[in-house]
């Protein structure tokens, strides 16, 4: 495999630390090659502006007409098209963060801000009445897959399905179907430790030991099953889901995952 890690901490001696450094050495112990991009390290700009596009921005500003035009002259900067070429090169994708007030720190949602521009992370393919362009299983990263990595504070019980935070599940399906799945990429089911700030020496090399078995059976691992979006289940242009295809019972965001 060819593996991109996209490392979002302020702390390199944290625990997204060591579960990035775990993985470098167990997949590049297994054969595998590894690439990392520590975010803080680069000191990634997380806002887009007309900087990012060079000679393609216009006045007023335009982020998606402007990106796309950058994009197709090559004309991005060059911290922005080293990212889509490391996409590019891996076939597997790990993003590796703490979950922060439901979601992913600000540095690495601007990676994805600025990353997935227009033609490269959306906007690509034919828009008419029987499709509505190559997204959600299609698209500029189909054909590789992508991984959630994770810590969250809180135990596991306060993200469960009666648990106060809400299903672990649907705080992560704007990342998982949303960012990951909407250009193409299949989504590994997450790894996620709970109760990050009191993990014992114990329950961490328990939790070293899962994660290592997780990254040595990426290849085998089954992705989520996300409808997609051509694929027949939705109505087109609508891209509503077609009534009577969901499992009794079953609403909100779980209606976009196949039996």
């Amino acid at each position: 495999m060819k593996v991109f890690i996209v490392h979002a901490h302020p702390e390199r001696r944290s625990l997204n630390g060591a579960l990035t450094d775990i993985a470098v050495d167990t997949l590049t112990g297994a054969g595998h090659e590894v690439r990392v991009s520590d975010l803080y390290a680069m000191r990634w700009k997380s806002t887009v502006d007309a900087a990012d596009f060079g000679p393609a921005a216009s006045d007023p500003l335009d982020t998606v007409r402007d990106s796309g035009r950058a994009y197709e002259r090559g004309a991005l900067t060059d911290d922005i098209r080293a990212e889509q070429e490391k996409l590019r090169w891996a076939d597997t994708v790990i993003l590796q963060f703490p979950l922060w007030w439901y979601t992913m720190p600000a540095i690495l949602k601007g990676w994805v801000d600025r990353v997935f521009t227009y033609g490269f992370g959306y906007g690509v393919g034919e828009h008419s009445a029987t499709r509505y362009g190559d997204r959600f299983g299609e698209g500029a990263l189909q054909g590789r897959r992508a991984m959630l990595s994770l810590t969250v504070g809180g135990p596991a019980s306060h993200y469960s399905d009666r648990g106060i935070n809400g299903p672990i599940d649907d705080l992560l399906y704007p990342i998982q179907h949303g960012i990951l799945y909407h250009p193409g990429m299949r989504v590994l089911p997450p790894f996620v430790l709970y109760r990050a700030g009191r993990l014992s020496s114990e329950a961490f090399a328990d939790a070293a030991e899962r994660w290592r078995k997780r990254l040595l059976t990426l290849e085998e691992t089954e992705p989520v099953p996300y409808r997609t979006q051509n694929g027949g289940d939705y109505e087109i242009p609508a891209a509503r889901l077609r009534e009577g295809l969901e499992a009794p019972g079953r609403s909100g965001f779980a209606l976009h995952v196949a039996e």
